[in-house]
């Protein structure tokens, strides 16, 4: 895959070397000398020392025949003018970086694949890990809604049951269903079906429209406070 990176700096860099350490063509653009530099000596790519929002750099660097390219700056502006011109160069696939969330729309609105700064992401997981320590993993869906690891305590008022004796005690709320269940460290996650009993110790995979609020965690043992 021919993949070009746009900014070798915080987001960049875990980026370059990712793509590079799989075996992908990476051509770097990054317009500041001495991490254009850094780049260049740290990784098996392209390192082109230039101006990625000029259109003749995008295509010097192969854009014009590049599988996807990512724009990593630290300016929302300087982004979404690396992905106007990547299209108008038929790049297929471009992503971007977008570091204030009220910017997210405008990317979306001319067709660009997004990620909400990671820096933003990273202190959302940490937070939530003081705050939510039951809550092994977690990932947003929407404004509301998320999927989330968890494990059953002794004394969850759904250990013991059923799904279906859970459903019919109405522990399990419509808008809640448990996607895997994860046992004694087996291989092979279980698909939960009705007859499924539920132990003490399983790691649930779960999705909730409405998160992973007080009222749907207590089920399995764990009411801290929201999000």
């Amino acid at each position: 895959m021919y993949i070009v990176i746009v900014g070798a700096g915080d987001i960049g860099t875990p980026l370059i070397e990712t793509a590079t350490a799989g075996g992908n063509d990476v051509i770097v653009v990054e317009r500041d000398t001495a991490k254009a530099e850094q780049a260049s000596r740290e990784f098996d790519c392209l390192v082109i020392d230039d101006d990625a929002t000029s259109k003749e750099v995008l295509a010097g660097a192969g854009a014009d025949r590049a599988d996807a390219l990512v724009s990593t700056t630290d300016q929302d502006a300087t982004n979404i003018m690396v992905c106007l011109l990547a299209q108008e160069l038929d790049v297929p696939e471009v992503i971007s970086v977008v570091h204030d969330p009220e910017h997210m729309g405008l990317f979306r609105q001319i067709g660009v694949n997004t990620m909400q700064n990671p820096q933003r992401l990273i202190a959302e997981y940490l937070y939530r890990a003081v705050k939510r320590p039951s809550i092994v993993d977690f990932m947003r869906i929407g404004e509301q809604a998320g999927v989330f690891e968890i494990t059953v305590e002794d004394t969850a008022p759904i250990a013991g049951k059923t799904l279906q004796e859970a459903n019919e005690a109405r522990l399990i709320q419509s808008d809640v269903l448990i996607v895997a269940i994860e046992r004694n460290g087996e291989g092979e996650p279980i698909t939960p079906r009705g007859e499924t009993r539920i132990e003490p110790d399983d790691l649930l995979t779960v999705y909730s429209a409405t998160g992973a609020t007080p009222e749907v965690t207590g089920v399995f043992g764990h009411t801290e406070g929201h999000d």
